[in-house]
């Protein structure tokens, strides 16, 4: 259970954010890959090189390195949601490069300076499940991407193969899977920032009780059509931010209505499905600002801190035990 925005501010700053939703425990940590870093397929053992640094927030667990969001030095973004009952890695597909799946994101953040990029490097690759070692199993997943420029797609590999999709709105959440859920959009187009001062039914006259009356059909819950509803509506309507400030102050206030407390999602594993972290990144900087479950205080850090040509990843440390102030 994940949920992913983009948003711009009037300056034209390109703003990349996600909450990360998770049932199983995670120690996810800030990382810096560095340019020309060399490491190896989880699939194949074969050699990549990146061409760009980046940082992301990702965990090494049994020796294999996965990240969940980074942005590049290009400013180049995307993130990894959950995509259950629709994600396919069994398809027939020949002539194409295998990536695993855990190792996607950190082939395109490596890899791509642009959207553009990313789907002239989509046309030769497939997707392959690899379990790993925190769910035992291979996740579905499906992913969202955007750079500087507020392009923004949603990469998904179904039934129907792998697909990258224009993605207008800027919003992601998890299954079904992403036109499913633009159509769905048209079930609410009754909600409005403004109301009716008065109606009548018959001779009777209705009046709000007060201000939001337009807003009563925004869905309230946490499944993912309900939050892909909520916040497109939100990121939407929300008031253009002027500058930088304002457009995080914005983006973090849009994903808190999405915000999952400890205790009210319950899987059937008896485990609490909730909002691990918030996090958003400034495309155009390279910045990182984070917010953990367990201290609601906003942190920045930024990719041009850390930026060197080494040889081995830097981890900066876990975001959970905050080692920025």
């Amino acid at each position: 259970m994940c949920t992913a925005i983009t948003l711009q501010s009037r300056q034209k700053e390109n703003f990349f954010g996600r909450t990360m939703d998770f049932s199983y425990p995670i120690e996810p940590g800030l990382y810096v890959i560095p340019k020309n870093y060399e490491w190896y397929s989880l699939l194949t053992a074969k050699k990549y090189i990146d061409y760009y640094s980046f940082i992301s927030i990702g965990q090494e667990t049994e020796g294999m390195l996965g990240f969940f969001d980074g942005v590049n030095e290009r400013g180049f973004a995307a993130a990894a949601l959950y995509f259950e009952g629709y994600a396919n890695y069994d398809l027939p597909i020949k002539d194409k490069e295998p990536i695993a799946s855990l190792d996607f994101l950190h082939y395109i953040l490596g890899r791509c300076g642009s959207v553009d990029d990313l789907i002239a490097l989509l046309e030769n690759i497939r997707i392959v499940g690899l379990p790993d070692p925190v769910t035992q199993r291979a996740a579905p997943l499906h992913w969202i991407a955007t750079d500087r420029s507020g392009k923004c797609v949603v990469i998904e590999q179904t039934n129907s193969g792998l697909e990258v999709i224009n993605n207008p709105i800027g919003v992601m959440a998890n299954s079904p899977d992403f036109q499913w859920h633009m159509t769905n959009l048209r079930n609410y187009m009754d909600v409005s920032i403004t109301q009716q001062k008065e109606v009548y039914w018959g001779n009777v006259s209705l009046t709000p009780f007060s201000q939001g009356a337009g807003t009563t059909h925004l869905p309230g819950g946490f499944t993912s059509p309900e939050r892909f509803v909520r916040t497109a509506f939100l990121k939407t309507h929300a008031e253009v931010p002027e500058n930088r400030s304002e457009a995080i102050m914005t983006c973090f206030h849009i994903m808190n209505s999405v915000s999952i407390p400890k205790g009210i999602v319950l899987t059937d594993r008896g485990t609490y499905d909730y909002t691990k972290y918030i996090t958003f990144i400034n495309t155009n900087t390279c910045e990182y600002y984070f917010k953990t479950y367990e201290n609601n205080q906003i942190m920045k850090v930024s990719l041009w801190d850390y930026y060197i040509e080494g040889t081995q990843p830097i981890f900066l440390g876990s975001i959970v035990h905050p080692f920025i102030t």
